[in-house]
Order: C-alpha cells, then sequence, then structure tokens
C-alpha cells in the first residue's frame, strides 16, 4: 500500500523515482541527499513509517512538512512530551459538554439509556492527533508526524507500536475505527534516550546529520532572501569548523539559517570577529558553549572560515574586509 498517491502511473507522481522525490524535495527547498531521497521514497512505497534520528535542527521535522505539501494533504502533529499518555495522544470526551447535556436531560426528562448513548456519542468526542489521522476520510491521507518520540515515556512506545501495527483504534463507546488508507507516518527523534528496537523495527530508519559544506551552502542561499554568497559560503564555513568542536550543544542547520538572516538584517557582507561576538546568541543556546568559544581564539576562527571560504568557492566566495550593504541575488521566500 502506497501512501498519498493514487495507485496507477502518473508523469506527475513525485514518488515515480527517487531522482523525482529528490527533485520534488528540492522545489519545496528541502536539499536532500540520495540517501535521504531514497529512505522517503521507499518508506512511501512500502507504506512504512518513517524513523528519523539525528541531532536537534537538522532538518528532521521539516521533512514531514514538505511530504505533506508535496502530497497536498494535511499535516498532523503529535509533539511528545514527558507524561504523554494514551487520552492525549488519541482521544478524550468533552466532559463540560456531556455534564451540560446531563444537566439539560433532567430538564426535558430524557430517558437515562437514550442520553448515555447520546453523551457517547461522536458529537461529544474531541479527536486527537492519532485518532485524526487514522480517522480521516480525505482522498489523500494526511501526514502524521510524531515529533521528539524520545521524550515520552517508554510505556508510550508500547502504545504507539499497537498502534502503528494495525491502524484501527478500539473506543468501547464507539467500536473499532480502521484507517480506510494509512497516514504516512514520520517519527522524529533527538536521540536525548534509545527508543526501543520493536518500534524501530517497525519503521524505515534513517539517520539525518549534520550536512557537507556545499549542501548547507546550498540551503542557506534558498531560504535567506537577499544574502550574497561570500556571506552565505563563510556562515557555513565557520559551522563546520564550530561542529569539529565539543560543545555542549553544537549548531543546526535551524542555527545557521536564524545566524544568516541575523547577519543580513545587520547589513553585513562578511565574517569578522567583533559580529561574530556580538551574534553568538543566534549560534549557541547554552552560556557554557559561548564561554568555550570566546576563550578558544575566535579571531582564529573567523579567518579561518573566511580562508576556506575562498578555497571552495574561489570565484564567489573570496574573503574581504569590510562592512557594507548585501549585496548579490535574491533568493525567492
Amino acid at each position: 500500500m502506497r501512501y498519498g498517491v493514487r495507485e496507477g502511473p502518473s508523469v506527475s507522481d513525485p514518488f515515480a523515482s527517487i531522482e523525482s522525490i529528490q527533485e520534488a524535495l528540492a522545489r519545496e527547498r528541502y536539499f536532500a541527499d540520495r540517501a535521504i531521497a531514497t529512505t522517503v521514497f521507499l518508506a512511501q512505497r512500502l507504506g512504512k513509517p518513517l524513523f528519523l534520528e539525528g541531532e536537534a535542527g537538522v532538518g528532521k521535522t521539516e521533512i514531514a512538512k514538505v511530504l505533506a505539501r508535496i502530497l497536498d494533504t494535511r499535516l498532523i502533529r503529535l509533539q511528545c512530551y514527558e507524561g504523554l499518555d494514551a487520552s492525549h495522544a488519541l482521544y478524550e470526551w468533552n466532559y463540560p459538554k456531556q455534564l451540560l447535556r446531563i444537566k439539560m436531560g433532567e430538564v426535558d426528562h430524557a430517558a437515562p439509556r437514550d442520553l448515555g448513548r447520546e453523551i457517547f456519542s461522536e458529537e461529544y468526542l474531541i479527536r486527537r492527533p492519532l485518532l485524526e489521522a487514522i480517522a480521516s476520510e480525505s482522498e489523500n491521507p494526511p501526514v502524521l508526524l510524531i515529533d521528539e518520540v524520545d521524550r515520552a515515556d517508554e510505556e508510550f512506545e508500547a502504545f504507539l507500536l499497537e498502534v502503528l501495527s494495525d491502524f484501527q483504534i478500539t473506543i468501547p463507546e464507539l467500536g473499532t475505527i480502521r484507517a480506510a488508507r494509512p497516514p504516512f507516518v514520520v517519527l522524529t527523534s533527538n536521540r536525548t534516550r534509545e527508543i526501543h528496537d520493536a518500534l524501530k523495527r517497525r519503521c524505515l530508519y534513517l539517520w539525518i546529520g549534520y550536512p557537507s559544506f556545499e549542501r548547507e551552502l546550498e540551503i542557506v542561499l534558498a531560504k535567506v532572501p537577499g544574502i550574497n554568497e561570500q556571506l552565505a559560503a563563510q556562515i557555513c564555513a565557520f559551522m563546520q569548523i564550530i561542529r569539529e568542536r565539543d560543545f555542549y550543544k553544537r549548531p543546526g542547520v535551524a542555527e545557521t539559517i536564524d545566524w544568516a538572516q541575523a547577519l543580513v538584517t545587520l547589513h553585513r557582507n562578511a565574517l569578522d570577529p567583533a559580529v561574530v561576538d556580538e551574534t553568538l546568541g543566534c549560534i549557541f543556546k547554552h552560556q557554557d558553549d559561548v564561554t568555550a568559544f570566546r576563550t578558544a581564539d575566535p579571531a582564529a576562527v573567523v579567518e579561518r572560515a573566511r580562508n576556506e571560504a575562498a578555497e571552495r568557492h574561489p570565484n564567489r566566495a573570496a574573503a574581504a574586509s569590510g562592512q557594507g550593504s548585501v549585496s548579490g541575488t535574491t533568493i525567492p521566500s
């Protein structure tokens, strides 16, 4: 069973091949390498959940958002957290509405049996993300994002495994609800704890690491309107250097984009030690990391980043000094 695409050949099918899904992702400004495109392609073709693991900020959640746009369908997101249980993930009864109906029943002398059936009907049911995805009746099934599953408890993992095994939910008062067409499920984990093998075996697994210099440069140029390639290349070279070091929390692609946007806002066209120091809050999110960077010869890091950017893109990212207006081609947002 394929997710989200009508059966049969179609020239417009973004999942016709690995190359076509890679192109579809790129059109949505998600620049995936072939390993990512292959795993996404296989997950859709085989009808299996996609389990994405990696550091925070490398683009795991973004894949689900982009897939929903490619498939022209809803994105339903379940944000996991410590203490998350089935009632918050599946469904709840609208107790205030039920109590109000019971009070009204006392006034109009409704039969208790009829009243009981009424207050436990669909009208009084609050659908949470898992039920919303499974009970969807749309022609294109939704993309179900189960985000940061490592934040939830192991008990919730076991429950999730049961739900994903057959895509059906039993509500005692209403019966069993089965998915007419299973949602395209994407699970993400920042690996703050190990996820049980049983859940991983149900999925196609993909580790998403930090992008290469070339890939990150491509991302920045697409995501940050108005940035010139010299500054973009220096930013990406700087981030590659930073990730080689032993910081508590190394910056991801999200931080790269935030920093690039900040430097464009400040009308910078090249890195220098002063502007790097002034904008460290865009790069690091822990004071210990800020302190460690400031005591490790920041000027040398900036100089190395400028040199490496110039070497990798000599015609477009030559090291230059000075601060002026941002120039270059504007990338549509």
